[in-house]
């Protein structure tokens, strides 16, 4: 299912750097794939050997998603965003969740270039459009195994029924599972456009490696 992405003005006024890449696939999801797993194992390496829990908020596209939490009025230390939680995990010695191949793929790609992705199931959206916003003040949004979520000020996709995604955590509603069959990816780029297209390729190649991706389209917003 193909969806349309807009930015609102109100959240191009507070990020007008912001730059994003669609990648949409037809897939067939696994439980897990141990050929991904190996890659996730090379990057926790790198990671422990390169970082600490106060450097990874420097690499850059982890530094501008917070940057963008400031300018929307949240505090990114309160509301992580999930690259950063993601890095965070890796360099305090613990191990990434194994939840399932789509899932584990987007946290290879986040780590390896420092996005917020969020995956959704694009069969699960309401309505064609999706559109960027900035979350309001009583908003109800359940993250995935967060629970209910305070979104206010926090970049947010809304379908027709409400917010599906954040950088901190996407929806219940809209999450993959293993019936997943049509997959949609948004890499947030709160950085502009710069390393985009390398993150949305390598995605691309990982989809169909592990995932037997065909009909991939992907597209800027």
């Amino acid at each position: 299912m193909r969806i349309k992405i807009d930015l609102s003005d109100e959240f191009e006024q507070k990020c007008p750097e912001f730059r994003g890449k669609a990648v949409y696939a037809h897939v067939k999801n696994s439980a897990y794939s141990k050929g991904l797993w190996e890659e996730i194992e090379e990057l926790t390496t790198v990671y422990r050997t390169r970082y600490t829990p106060d450097t990874v908020k420097e690499i850059a596209p982890i530094r501008a998603t917070r940057e963008a939490y400031r300018q929307c009025g949240k505090d990114p230390s309160r509301y992580r965003p999930s690259n950063e939680a993601l890095c965070r995990r890796i360099v305090r010695g613990l191990p990434l969740y194994q939840i399932d191949t789509l899932v584990d793929l987007i946290n290879v790609i986040s780590l390896r270039y420092g996005y917020s992705i969020g995956g959704f199931d694009a069969d699960k959206f309401r309505g064609d459009t999706l559109t960027l916003g900035i979350g309001k003040a009583g908003e109800p949004y359940e993250g995935i195994g967060r629970g209910m979520l305070n979104i206010e000020c926090l970049p947010v996709y809304r379908d027709a029924s409400g917010g599906v995604g954040t950088p901190t955590s996407d929806h219940e509603r809209t999450k993959m599972d293993l019936n997943t069959t049509h997959f949609l990816a948004l890499i947030n780029g709160y950085d502009g456009a710069v390393g985009l297209q390398q993150a949305a390729d390598d995605m691309i190649r990982l989809l169909k490696r592990y995932a037997a991706a065909k009909e991939i389209e992907q597209v800027d917003f």
